[in-house]
């Protein structure tokens, strides 16, 4: 039963991530979109709007409730993983995953109402936050060790000045355009 679960875990996970990758993406979209002709501006923000509605409730919150639902399912049945550090390292990354989803559905609602507080370089930024977390559960979980998290950790923020770095070349060839 616990193999089929954690199949289940696994799919489901990677649903909620490319939800998660795929509605920043259009919320730059989107807000580029704001810079357009007043008639482009309304066409495109109802399409976008549409989109990210669509995508968010059809794939993103089902998935994020069917991988956490999936994953305390596999805890009651495995309780000892409780007991492990790199378990509540990673259950911490999955906390900050969760609050990620909600402020991306805070994002979503406040686009719908025009506002737009975010720059589209900083929400391509946003955008490598998930994809950090994502890094960090996934070295966790196969290498189920918290004794390293320094190097992790070390690890993490190199990366995330690599990504930082990358989104401001490519704006500087896309501004260059």
């Amino acid at each position: 039963m616990y193999d089929y679960i954690k199949a289940i875990h696994i799919i489901f996970v990677v649903c909620w991530m490319a939800g998660l990758f795929y509605i920043v993406r259009l919320f730059i979209y989107h807000t580029e979109a704001q810079d357009k002709s007043d008639v482009e501006k309304k066409i495109l923000s109802a399409q976008f709007e549409d989109m990210e509605r669509k995508l968010w409730y059809v794939i993103a919150v089902p998935s994020m409730i069917i991988t956490i639902a999936a994953g305390i399912t596999m805890l009651v049945l495995v309780p000892a993983w409780l007991h492990q550090g790199w378990m509540h390292l990673k259950l911490t990354f999955v906390l900050g995953l969760v609050v990620y989803h909600h402020i991306c559905q805070s994002k979503m609602k406040q686009m719908r109402k025009g506002i737009f507080k975010w720059t589209s370089t900083q929400l391509r930024l946003w955008n490598e936050l998930a994809t950090i977390l994502l890094f960090a559960i996934v070295f966790l979980v196969v290498l189920k060790s918290s004794l390293n998290w320094i190097f992790g950790v070390v690890g993490i923020i190199v990366f995330s000045l690599i990504i930082m770095s990358a989104v401001k070349i490519y704006k500087y060839f896309r501004e260059k355009k």
